[in-house]
């Protein structure tokens, strides 16, 4: 089945060094993510309730961006989310940039997730 594209943007308070932690570590991920995060080498195990995904790290730069890549899905071109840090020159506002994928037809179900989450972490981090 083909996936979306789904590019979303938040306005978040907060310093790009707490952002990029709450992106790129176990400890950070588990504020707002998913409840449990356990790591190995580059690989990722994301645990909600009654679900487990592992993801490889397959890219970061400090303080700027990661991108992960679902590894139990064979499309290679579309299971891959990647978080970019923003930050305005002008005003100096920090934005959090998510790609994602979704099934064709749930791109809303798929951005009500993200909503969810990017609230946690704006309440985890005060931002």
């Amino acid at each position: 089945m083909a996936k979306s594209k789904v590019e979303l943007e938040y306005l978040i308070r907060t310093s790009n060094s707490i952002l990029f932690n709450c992106m790129s570590t176990p400890s950070g991920l588990e504020e707002w993510f998913a409840p449990e995060v356990l790591i190995r080498g580059e690989v990722y195990t994301f645990k909600w309730e009654g679900e487990e995904r592992k993801a490889q790290l397959v890219s970061k730069k400090k303080e700027q961006y990661v991108k992960y890549q679902w590894l139990d899905d064979s499309d290679m071109t579309s299971n891959y989310f990647e978080m970019t840090i923003k930050i305005d020159e002008m005003t100096g506002e920090v934005a959090l940039l998510i790609t994602d994928f979704s099934e064709e037809g749930e791109e809303d179900d798929q951005q009500m997730l993200w909503n969810e989450s990017i609230e946690e972490l704006k309440r985890h981090i005060g931002g």
